[in-house]
């Protein structure tokens, strides 16, 4: 299998937040990437919900994003799939 590079862009604390959390989850970014790339492409869509914060509620925090990710519930079957894959 080829590999490609993706370069982009993101916001340095974002990014080593992210980071925290990958790797207490055993994952670095390439890997995590690669699991959402393989989602993307078997969903054949974003695979969690997107949407506009209802301002009504106040659970959420402007700017946060609480509330507004939703993994599927089939999320881990696919996570199956990609680790036979790989």
């Amino acid at each position: 299998m080829a590999t490609a590079n993706i370069n982009i862009r993101t916001d340095s604390e974002l990014k080593a937040k992210a980071q925290t959390v990958l790797s207490d989850l055993g994952l670095d970014m390439s890997t995590a990437i690669n699991i959402y790339l393989n989602q993307v492409v078997y969903t054949q869509s974003i695979p969690f919900e997107i949407s506009k914060a209802n301002k009504s509620d106040r659970s959420i925090k402007a700017g946060g994003w609480e509330g507004k990710i939703r993994i599927p519930d089939n999320f881990n079957a696919s996570l199956d799939d990609f680790e036979e894959y790989m």
